[in-house]
């Protein structure tokens, strides 16, 4: 698999959220993703991104446009230094919240990537990365 491009964006505020979508939305663009597929990475990226700025303090995008084969796609790493999760498994299940939402940010992320992973320590902070490939 080859990286063709990657930027690192800050996600610290409601303002960098709407940035990051905006940006995400513009390399599903240029790797040829249907609507479909755009508005797909852009809600899971919204979604990673909010939780970043509330309950991990906000942190780093890292947006990479890859190319694997004729395959291209979008892989976003968002990686934050707040408390951690606790119980991954459980907050993976659909309703579970710790904050006011619906409680399907992460699964609901998940479902919306072909690639999703998440790595947490309480205490360090918390990795999610995902990807969507055309």
């Amino acid at each position: 698999m080859l990286i063709e491009t990657g930027e690192t964006r800050p996600v610290r505020n409601s303002d960098d959220v709407v940035r990051v979508r905006q940006a995400v939305r513009a390399r599903a663009v240029a790797c040829g993703f249907s609507l479909v597929d755009q508005t797909k990475i852009v809600t899971a990226a919204s979604e990673i991104a909010r939780n970043t700025v509330d309950y991990g303090g906000g942190g780093v995008l890292r947006i990479e446009m890859l190319r694997d084969g004729q395959r291209r796609g979008v892989r976003l790493t968002f990686t934050d230094q707040g408390p951690g999760i606790p119980d991954l498994e459980l907050a993976m299940k659909d309703g579970y919240t710790t904050g006011n939402g619906l409680g399907l940010g992460l699964s609901g992320a998940k479902r919306l990537s072909n690639e999703f992973a998440i790595t947490s320590t309480p205490g360090q902070g918390t990795v999610v990365t995902l990807a969507r490939w055309k």
